[in-house]
């Protein structure tokens, strides 16, 4: 007579090897298609069956979002995954009216505005995506975080090292969350790539590269007519009044020193935030740089090519440079034509990543497992997903505003090092330049706001 425990026990085994076998088969498939060690993706997974279930359909926050260029309907569309689109808001009439197409449900459009402030003030709204340009960033995000709303704010965080305290003031005074855009905090090359260097398998860490690409070095431009629905004037917002010449407008803003950084501040909040992810130290303590070529007088302002030297306390170097060449480092080519990435190098070894693969002197390097007691960093593989996540928790995200701000800062040292032209050394306790040639460093840590778009406007 058959055991019907015993059956019960033999069935409940066979599904373990099936399951086992299934998850094995799993974690080979995606290492094989991403290049990441089986260890680390198993990790992975494995990590993946034990996060808290899924939200309910009904627990869907009201979204908003303000700044309906190509990056904002592009993180619109991943943040309607969680939420509801129910508002949309743009200067520029035709951008808010394309968002408001892409984003209307059953036949319901969401509400389209001309002024943030007027966004903020509906109960409907628990979350805003903001993807101004960089020099709204800091008054939408102080606005929104006063109104109550949590906030997934574009990278950099801030215009300015000294928006970056207000900001945070705003978001820890009013119990607001926010997370920064800086999604390759979310992807597990580069999460894999600071692991190791953290826990030393490259033996001491040395020196850090970053690549990024070069910025546009063009003009003269000359003004032309402002184009029927842009509100030229709310646009420039903060910064100073000038004609209207389309180059300076939507895509172009970030090679305006005005408006932006140049590509120090755009790719550069995301490499220069993983460099940072890997050091561990909150600040660099000196800064150089030296501008390779000028901007054309009427042309972009912002520094097209570029070196930038960063050294830490403990000795360790980052340097920033910008590229043209495909084939970095003559054996890592990269074969989707990205010219960017960051190496690690170290007394044992280097690492190189950037979002299409993770290489090393040694494949060893990367196949072998971290020991259990091993340094593990904030986990995150959905970048949106995690901002969410901590909207219903509470908790704080993977990319928080103070991580924001630091990151931030890295990118406006390198642009005034590049300002400046002068070796700068840094306070990170005062956020201030202290020594040499601080008076003139010092002097671009904040920027005058034109009126009415200051701190009071919001």
């Amino acid at each position: 007579m058959n055991n019907p425990m015993q059956d019960k026990a033999r069935f409940a085994a066979k599904e373990f090897q099936v399951s086992r076998r299934s998850f094995i088969a799993k974690v080979a498939t995606i290492a094989a298609a991403t290049g990441l060690p089986t260890w680390f993706v198993e990790r992975q997974l494995l990590g993946a069956q034990e996060a808290a279930a899924a939200p309910s359909p009904n627990d869907r926050p009201g979204i908003a979002l303000i700044g309906c260029g190509g990056m904002g309907k592009g993180d619109a569309t991943n943040a309607a995954n969680h939420g509801d689109i129910v508002a949309v808001c743009d200067v520029d009439d035709a951008h808010a009216a394309e968002a408001a197409a892409k984003f209307t449900v059953d036949g319901k459009a969401p509400a389209t505005y001309s002024d943030f402030r007027r966004v903020l003030e509906r109960k409907d709204v628990h979350v805003v995506v903001n993807a101004t340009p960089d020099h709204w960033h800091s008054l939408i995000n102080i606005a929104a975080a006063k109104a109550g709303k949590d906030i997934y704010g574009e990278k950099p965080l801030t215009l300015t090292i000294d928006e970056g305290r207000h900001v945070i003031d705003a978001v820890r005074s009013h119990g607001t969350v926010l997370q920064t855009g800086t999604q390759q905090r979310s992807s597990q090359r580069f999460r894999l790539a600071c692991e190791l260097v953290r826990n030393g398998r490259i033996g001491a860490l040395k020196q850090a590269e970053v690549w990024l690409p070069a910025g546009l070095r063009d003009g003269p431009f000359a003004p032309e007519k402002v184009p029927a629905g842009l509100n030229w004037d709310f646009w420039q917002g903060q910064a100073p009044s000038f004609p209207y010449v389309k180059q300076r407008c939507h895509t172009y803003f970030r090679y305006w020193y005005e408006y932006s950084g140049g590509t120090m501040t755009d790719w550069g909040a995301h490499h220069n935030d993983i460099a940072y992810w890997a050091i561990g130290l909150k600040a660099p303590r000196e800064v150089e740089g030296k501008a390779l070529s000028q901007p054309i007088p009427g042309g972009y302002t912002t520094f097209a090519e570029y070196e930038v030297k960063y050294t830490y306390a403990n000795g360790i170097v980052l340097l920033v440079h910008t590229t043209k060449d495909d084939n970095i480092y003559g054996e890592i080519v990269n074969p989707k034509g990205q010219r960017n990435g960051i190496r690690f190098e170290g007394t044992g070894g280097w690492i190189w990543v950037n979002r299409h693969e993770i290489t090393a002197s040694d494949p060893e390097l990367l196949r072998a497992p971290l020991p259990s007691d091993a340094v593990r960093l904030y986990v995150s593989n959905d970048h949106m997903g995690n901002f969410f996540d901590c909207v219903r928790s509470r908790k704080l995200p993977i990319c928080d505003v103070e991580t924001g701000h630091r990151s931030a800062t890295m990118c406006h040292l390198g642009a005034i090092a590049l300002r400046t032209g002068k070796k700068l050394v840094w306070d990170y306790d005062l956020e201030q330049f202290v020594g040499d040639n601080s008076h003139t460093a010092n002097r671009y840590i904040a920027r005058e706001m034109r009126k009415p778009y200051s701190y009071d406007f919001v």
